[in-house]
């Protein structure tokens, strides 16, 4: 398996990133806290699965669903999906997540 990095400063930095990258019409993603590191795993090879693309940001998330407004650049925890004009992130604590300790380790 091989991951490429991309670094983000802030929590929005990475949710733009998403945001502007997802499909259209969805409009929630998941991402992962995960070892005081917020990220997302993006498949750049999906037919073999060996090489990823880890978007990541230094941080921690409670898990649940955060709605994230791109114009102000801003989130917050809601309770639930409401608004199309908004994108949502599904924020997932992971028990053990093989990709990202192997990921992490190579930081």
């Amino acid at each position: 398996m091989h991951i490429e990095y991309e670094e983000f400063d802030t929590i929005e930095d990475i949710f733009m990133y998403m945001a502007s990258a997802a499909p259209p019409m969805k409009n929630t993603m998941p991402i992962h806290s995960y070892k005081d590191y917020i990220m997302s795993f993006i498949p750049l090879s999906p037919s073999t699965g060996e090489t990823y693309l880890m978007l990541y940001v230094k941080g921690s998330l409670e898990s649940g669903i955060y709605e994230f407004d791109v114009p102000s650049k801003s989130y917050k925890k809601v309770d639930n999906v409401e608004r199309a004009d908004k994108v949502y992130f599904i924020s997932l604590t992971p028990k053990r997540n093989t990709i990202a300790d192997e990921a992490i380790k190579n930081l």
